[in-house]
């Protein structure tokens, strides 16, 4: 399969990552709230609403594909406390930070029930984003496919869809 890169337009015969440029929280915002609650870059997002601050992080979600040599992964966002979130903040471009953190993933999957699914985040030493491991007790079927893996015509489904526009 070839896709053309949406970043680089560049024609890559890899699998390209599925992100997600939002955490939903964001997403579901109204356009003039967006511009004068929120707080975004391309790795962090704060949301000051008057009762509560949501802040979002950037992360990793690695799907294995059962059948084919390459694993699905999905650029997500994930919601951290405070004090978790501080502390990845003041961390982030320390190459040898390692911690783990407690996240709730905050985006809507087009192939799964919508859920509030709680992670750790695992940030690891080098300049990649942190990845994160849904909790294995958690009953929801993305944390089944995370332990369990997907087929390769699943995988190449959801890239083809992502990909065309069919799910953001």
């Amino acid at each position: 399969m070839n896709f053309q890169c949406e970043s680089c337009g560049q024609v890559h015969s890899e699998w390209p990552a599925l992100a997600f440029n939002f955490p939903t929280a964001y997403h579901v915002l109204p356009d003039d709230l967006k511009n004068e609650i929120t707080e975004f870059s391309e790795d962090f997002c704060i949301i000051n609403h008057p009762e509560q601050t949501d802040r979002f992080i950037r992360v990793v979600l690695v799907i294995p594909v059962n059948d084919h040599c390459e694993n699905l992964e999905y650029g997500v966002w994930v919601s951290l406390s405070e004090k978790s979130f501080v502390d990845y903040i003041s961390n982030f471009d320390n190459p040898d930070h390692e911690a783990e953190y407690f996240g709730w993933l905050c985006n809507d999957f087009p192939e799964y029930e919508i859920a509030d699914i709680p992670t750790t985040v695992v940030a690891i030493k080098g300049d990649n984003r942190p990845h994160i491991f849904p909790h294995e007790g958690f009953e929801h079927q993305l944390v089944h496919d995370f332990y369990n893996g997907i087929s390769k015509v699943e995988a190449e489904k959801r890239i083809n869809d992502m990909v065309s526009g069919i799910s953001s």
